[in-house]
């Protein structure tokens, strides 16, 4: 092969590889709902199971991560892991149908509540970067994760945690916490740890799984976080029925 030919070749084998989308990961904490050992308002007791993903209010109902998100029509369910550790029930991996991004979400114990708020703000934080691989992708998880996102009942209002700290070279990942009351509970500890918080909330909530789906579709199309706010807070609205100005005053972004 000509210097010519062979120079025109490495360029268009860099041009394939640098131009190939990067893998983006989001990370959901989902802290199941349970009657028996989290403040909440009970709920009928087959949502109301911590112990149960398959019927939990949270991952297991139409509304539920789980369920919701398979049968979107943004995503695809392509693994499902139980048990993948001493607190989480459930791993579940979603791909992305038009962008290379992932979604994994966990099914956290809902006794083991603190341990889900706990490891959320250590993601948010940077520390612990993990990987799962996926077929011939390297996902990265918890503090490598490019987003973090906390779902279920703000367990703050019910017990404090010691405040978090970042380890070293840690990178603090963008996050979001749909659960009630969130600012006012959240934000402090993601303010201290450098976070930026994508999505918060300022008032009582259902931390289903159509909000998820708006406001993390607004983060991969790249959108600002006036429009991932509004994302938020038409979805919620749609389903909730509570009034868009309502919808609008409940979400927060601190970007």
């Amino acid at each position: 092969m000509g210097l010519n030919k062979c120079f025109l070749f490495i360029l268009l084998l860099a041009g394939s590889t640098t131009g190939q989308e990067r893998v983006r990961t989001i990370h959901v904490f989902v802290a199941l709902c349970d009657n028996e050992h989290q403040g909440i308002v009970p709920v009928p007791q087959k949502l109301g199971n911590g112990e149960d993903p398959a019927n939990n209010l949270y991952w297991g109902a139409m509304y539920g991560t789980k369920t919701f998100l398979t049968k979107s029509k943004d995503w695809t369910l392509v693994a499902t892991r139980k048990n993948p550790g001493d607190t989480v029930l459930e791993r579940v991996i979603f791909r992305h149908k038009t962008t290379r991004a992932y979604l994994v979400a966990d099914a956290y114990r809902g006794a083991r509540i603190k341990d889900t708020v706990q490891d959320f703000l250590d993601a948010a934080a940077g520390n612990h970067p993990k990987i799962v691989e996926f077929q011939k992708e390297s996902l990265g998880i918890h503090g490598s994760a490019d987003l973090v996102v906390y779902v279920g009942h703000n367990g703050l209002m019910d017990f404090t945690i010691e405040p978090r700290t970042s380890d070293k070279d840690a990178k603090p990942r963008d996050a979001m916490v749909l659960a009630c009351k969130s600012r006012p509970y959240f934000e402090p500890h993601l303010s201290q740890l450098k976070c930026r918080p994508v999505l918060l909330t300022t008032g009582f909530m259902a931390p289903e799984a159509y909000t998820l789906e708006a406001a993390v579709a607004g983060r991969l199309a790249g959108e600002s976080a006036d429009k991932i706010v509004e994302r938020a807070a038409r979805a919620y609205d749609k389903y909730q029925k509570c009034g868009l100005k309502a919808a609008r005053r409940l979400f927060y972004s601190g970007q």
